[in-house]
């Protein structure tokens, strides 16, 4: 039997880390679940008539308008995490440095998502 492995791939241990399809389409599916999404919020606050703090504060009030802003928040951070773990795996050499940045990302996105959701929700419901 043959081994398809290179020298090089023997040594290190490196083979398939069989996560990388599943990584592509949350990323690919995000997008695509962001598109409409930013469509809709260019037109909505386009379409205000005032773009005071008021009026921005009555729009997103509105409930169907606090969803959609919940929605956008959240998979706009997670197709970010997911895009700069992808560009640190790339760019960052050693396996120390490129662990903790990538830990860094994810609890920097979560912070921020859950920072916008609780915001969205307290104008929500403060109304």
């Amino acid at each position: 039997m043959s081994n398809f492995r290179t020298p090089l791939s023997n040594v290190k241990g490196l083979g398939s880390a069989k996560e990388g399809t599943s990584h592509f389409w949350s990323q690919r599916l995000t997008a695509i679940a962001l598109i409409p999404m930013v469509i809709w919020l260019a037109f909505s606050v386009a379409s205000l008539p005032n773009m005071d703090y008021l009026a921005i504060r009555e729009w997103l009030s509105q409930p169907f308008n606090a969803i959609v802003m919940i929605l956008f928040i959240i998979a706009g951070f997670y197709h970010a995490r997911l895009g700069l773990q992808v560009v640190i795996e790339d760019y960052v050499g050693s396996h120390g440095p490129r662990t903790a940045a990538i830990i860094a990302v994810t609890f920097i996105a979560a912070a921020l998502g859950v920072t916008g959701v609780f915001s969205v929700l307290r104008i929500a419901f403060a109304g």
